[in-house]
């Protein structure tokens, strides 16, 4: 087995990074834009719309039909096809960057230097030197900047994550994490050989990272957010014939279907996290098992989002569960507005984005060499 390679650092930080420096005056409302339109989109437009106080008040999408259907659909009174241009505009605040991922370190640096504050979907970037570039472009600019991991969402993983970091697990000493999905195999969300919407998905020249940069980087923050950072990883990643010559009209199906990675904790504790589309029977399951020297806790969203099930105490001895349900907590698009009101920059930021790509890009090198990487810092 080789070597561990040893990659850049980026420090794991705390729970609440800096104030943002600029932008935080109390508007009467927040104006946003909307850039991309495909279905993503209509999360952002629909979380938006619950908010007090805020207000979608334009979208931009490189198709102009699709931005107007969807501005139609959302009572958004502009569709643009430019997004340069609604950036450059003195009446919008704030941005989604809802894209393809190849688009969103590019148009996220756009909006940063035009003064916008930036959610992005994940991941983050392609990479995480293009990721820093997005961090050092959200410092110097002094505004509200988060990655959209939506599964920070769930009150579960809120919860979780405050009692490991209370002890009340204890030591940490073994992690399973899992996220399964079924498009595959099945029609569960129809058949994705005639949707663009999951083409692309399978696709590394339309910018796709893979089951591992779509899915996998949700369940690689589910799995960090409360167990804490990735000491080293060995990954392997596989894609599966899918069609003939394994292409679909323009779309080459190279993109990795399945991950696999046995990580070492900085803590010390081992884990196994894995990601897969190809987990008949399973719409969309995340799974999170943390065992300690005091007990284990646990998430299953098919059973619940709103409660985890703990064994500890009395419980541990007799290897009993006990199920703990939890209030609920802000989404991150609600938090995103409180900071841009409030100017206290919310949790996942940039950093957090650039964190997980970091581990993203190990996996990828983790595969391509064999063997494990090293994410310590020196």
């Amino acid at each position: 087995m080789p070597p561990p390679l040893h990659l850049p650092a980026v420090t794991f930080h705390s729970a609440m990074s800096t104030a943002a420096k600029k932008n935080t005056a109390r508007p009467a409302a927040i104006r946003l834009a909307i850039i991309g339109a495909g279905g993503m989109a209509n999360s952002h437009a629909a979380r938006y719309a619950k908010i007090k106080g805020c207000k979608v008040v334009a979208a931009a999408d490189i198709d102009r039909a699709r931005v107007e259907a969807f501005c139609a659909k959302y009572n958004i009174p502009d569709a643009s096809t430019d997004p340069a241009g609604l950036l450059a505009r003195d009446d919008i605040d704030a941005v989604s960057i809802v894209t393809p991922d190849a688009f969103h370190a590019p148009l996220s640096i756009q909006s940063l230097q035009a003064g916008k504050h930036v959610l992005c979907e994940k991941p983050l970037a392609l990479n995480h030197a293009e990721a820093l570039r997005m961090v050092a472009a959200a410092r110097q600019a002094g505004v509200i900047n988060m990655v959209n991991f939506s599964y920070r969402d769930w009150p579960c993983i809120q919860a979780v994550a405050a009692l490991v970091r209370e002890g009340g697990l204890g030591e940490l000493r073994h992690v399973e994490a899992g996220y399964l999905q079924s498009w595959l195999p099945s029609k569960i969300w129809g058949d994705w050989r005639e949707q663009p919407g999951l083409l692309w998905r399978l696709s590394t020249r339309h910018g796709s990272q893979g089951v591992l940069g779509d899915i996998g980087v949700h369940i690689v923050d589910f799995a960090t957010y409360p167990a804490g950072p990735i000491a080293s990883v060995y990954c392997k990643l596989k894609t599966y014939k899918k069609a003939p010559r394994n292409r679909i009209g323009s779309y080459v199906l190279d993109a990795n279907d399945s991950a696999v990675m046995t990580v070492e904790f900085a803590n010390g504790a081992l884990g196994a996290i894995h990601t897969t589309r190809w987990a008949g029977g399973h719409a969309n399951r995340l799974h999170l098992k943390i065992s300690g020297t005091l007990g284990s806790i646990e998430i299953d969203s098919e059973r619940a989002t709103d409660a985890y099930r703990i064994s500890t105490g009395p419980s541990l001895d007799k290897a009993e569960w006990k199920e703990v349900r939890v209030k609920p907590t802000p989404n991150n698009y609600q938090r995103f507005i409180d900071g841009i009101r409030t100017g206290r920059q919310p949790q996942p930021d940039f950093v957090r984005g650039a964190e997980v790509q970091r581990i993203l890009d190990a996996c990828q090198d983790s595969d391509r060499r064999g063997g494990p990487v090293s994410l310590r810092v020196s």
